[in-house]
């Protein structure tokens, strides 16, 4: 199996355990707000929180609480070896990163493992992506044209790869607040009047 397909694997297997994640403390959340179990949820809850949730052991209580508190339990417990799971993948894909042809994407500001990963599986094979307006066209991060009349407008682009253009949203955001040469382009498309969302797509 090459880097590529391994790393497919664990992008995929990454989105699995991290939609998980959020479904399963969503889930813990929800039973907190209804059960009063001694955890203000009305706010997030902190990893704290959930560690106190996962080392609580059984009560004499009414059946109604010990039932929603062994719930609690075994939902805090799934969160943190979710948590688990993913450092692992996140520690696998990094090394698998690093000694890829995707490695100098990492000294880029607001690219990490995970979205060098995704931007290297995206591509897929040699051949595929043939220039930047390719790859541009790929992610979904290019302008369609829209004009009208004398009106020279473009639209964004719905279509490319969903899961590669969420990744360079990201990437965008993280630049837009670490990176100087990316907040000063945005602040002059704000003092030309422009809006930032055109910015996050150059950007």
């Amino acid at each position: 199996m090459t880097q590529a397909a391994s790393l497919r694997v664990l992008v995929t297997a990454r989105d699995h355990m991290t939609a998980e994640r959020t479904a399963t403390l969503n889930a813990l959340i929800a039973l907190l707000r209804v059960v009063d179990l001694g955890i203000d949820a009305r706010k997030a809850v902190t990893g704290a929180q959930i560690a106190t949730v996962a080392r609580w052991r059984a009560r004499d209580e009414k059946l109604g609480a010990a039932t929603a508190r062994a719930e609690a339990i075994r939902l805090a417990k799934r969160v943190l070896e979710l948590d688990e799971q993913v450092a692992v993948n996140n520690a696998r894909m990094t090394r698998l990163v690093q000694a890829s042809q995707a490695a100098p994407l990492l000294d880029k500001t607001g690219i990490g493992p995970v979205t060098a990963a995704i931007c290297l599986t995206a591509w897929s094979h040699h051949g595929r992506v043939r220039s930047e307006a390719a790859f541009a066209a790929l992610a979904g991060v290019n302008p369609i044209p829209a004009s009208s009349g004398n009106t020279v407008r473009h639209r964004l682009n719905r279509g490319g790869d969903r899961r590669l253009n969420r990744a360079l949203h990201i990437a965008v955001l993280s630049r837009m607040t670490h990176d100087p040469k990316t907040r000063a382009y945005v602040e002059r498309r704000r003092d030309q009047g422009r809006t930032t969302l055109p910015s996050r797509r150059a950007g």
